[in-house]
């Protein structure tokens, strides 16, 4: 199930679509200025509304109605591009800005348009060092060319729109520990509510996108709603850019309409063409690390929010990572928590403590071959103490590695404890050179 037309990944059809006058000679700018000339900001968001056209950070939150969470009569107001990609597994917003860097811009500035906002700052991930001076090139461009700045196009709309670079810290994906970075202050999430479409940045009414919701905006204003939404399924309109990795043949970003099935995706020759050497399938996580894993159970679940929902996990970023039986559970989700251990921000303690025991216990299970039979209820009970009581959702995304491995595959914690008792000197996990079990009551 193609695309005839991309919506998002543009690029692969127009070369050099980076470049302002390409990028305009193929249509770009023009849903801008007809917006602008044509049309009042409540009529964008309307159409956006109309579209169905969902945030594809991770919450799938209807894109129109979040914008119409502002309060009426109150500004200035703000709009922040979230491109603190970070999620593993998710590399897609990277590719639109090196590739197509006015499809982004065009969408930051209708969608300021439609908000009635005049500063938006597009907060970049620090690692993307080459994307950013890519996307201030391209900003550049767009106001020698009049379509940012004061009085744009002789409308008397005025628009400033800033990169600026974060310090690589995966919480700052957070949409308020975005704003507090922003800021200049340590980025850690904000009490909520308010919510930032009431107290966001400065304490002013804030809209929060993500790369690839903005980069929709252009075209549903050029194409409209009828077209946009035969795309899709009723519940989840238009098209979703998956990042495929792991042990596929053909890791990559692929724009494809909601609702084709996880095989699609995975074993289509045009995506992710087969397992590598034909293996099965073993792990499949949906929407990034932060998603519960699904299995080759799963492989004809339909690829939008609803769907993926059912199953039991959610589609999140649209990061696919599949796994094949090489890998074994415990050390999957031994991986991905150290992960977010480290990228933990410390604010509250059952994510500061909870992803530091989560590390401790299950490297001993996965690395060290020491495991020993209270590791695994011990493992039950932090992810416990966990879930619900975290101050922000990294605390609980923590929670899904090990929560899935347990749920999944709770006979390869099994097998390791059993072989640790077996051999209290390693079991093939580890090499047995770790020393002695540490208690979990001994201080760090």
């Amino acid at each position: 199930m193609g695309l005839s037309e991309h919506i998002i990944m543009r690029e692969l059809d127009v070369p050099e679509i980076n470049d302002f006058e390409v990028y305009r000679r193929h249509g770009g700018w023009e849903a801008y200025r007809m917006a602008l000339k044509e049309k009042n900001p409540a009529d964008i968001v309307a159409m956006v509304k109309e579209s169905g056209l969902r945030g594809r950070g991770g919450a799938g939150v209807p894109t129109g109605i979040k914008w119409g969470f502002l309060p009426k009569g109150v500004y200035p107001r703000y709009l922040l591009c979230n491109c603190d990609e970070s999620e593993p597994g998710t590399f897609n917003n990277h590719q639109i800005i090196d590739r197509n860097p006015h499809q982004l811009i065009e969408g930051v500035a209708l969608s300021a348009y439609a908000i009635e906002c005049h500063t938006a700052y597009i907060y970049m991930r620090g690692e993307f060092a080459a994307a950013a001076i890519t996307l201030e090139r391209a900003i550049a461009a767009a106001y020698r060319a009049g379509f940012l700045g004061r009085n744009i196009l002789g409308t008397g709309f005025d628009l400033d729109i800033y990169v600026h670079r974060g310090a690589g810290a995966y919480i700052c994906g957070e949409e308020t520990a975005l704003m507090e970075s922003l800021e200049g202050k340590i980025g850690q999430p904000r009490l909520k509510p308010p919510f930032p479409a009431v107290a966001g940045l400065y304490g002013k009414p804030t809209i929060i996108n993500n790369v690839e919701t903005l980069a929709n905006v252009p075209r549903i204003v050029e194409k409209g709603v009828a077209w946009y939404r035969s795309h899709g399924t009723e519940k989840s309109p238009g098209t979703k850019c998956f990042s495929l990795s792991g042990h596929v043949n053909r890791p990559g970003n692929y724009e494809l309409p909601f609702g084709v099935p996880l095989r699609e995706l995975i074993e289509s020759p045009e995506y992710g063409g087969g397992m590598r050497g034909g293996r099965p399938v073993k792990i499949i996580i949906p929407g990034g690390a932060s998603a519960p894993w699904l299995t080759h159970e799963h492989l004809d679940v339909p690829l939008d929010y609803e769907s993926v929902a059912a199953a039991g996990s959610m589609l999140g970023s649209g990061a696919v990572i599949v796994l094949d039986d090489t890998v074994k559970a415990p050390h999957v989700a031994y991986k991905m928590d150290e992960f977010f251990k480290h990228e933990s921000c410390g604010k509250c303690t059952p994510c500061r403590e909870g992803t530091h025991w989560l590390v401790r216990v299950l490297h001993r299970i996965a690395e060290e071959g020491h495991a020993v039979p209270e590791d695994i209820p011990t493992l039950h009970s932090i992810y416990n103490q966990m879930a619900g009581n975290c101050f922000c959702l990294l605390g609980e995304s923590a929670v899904m590695p090990i929560k899935s491995a347990l749920t999944l595959f709770p006979e390869e914690f099994e097998a390791i404890v059993a072989a640790s008792r077996r051999h209290p000197h390693g079991n093939g996990h580890g090499d047995g050179r770790h020393g002695p079990v540490i208690p979990l009551t001994a201080k760090r």
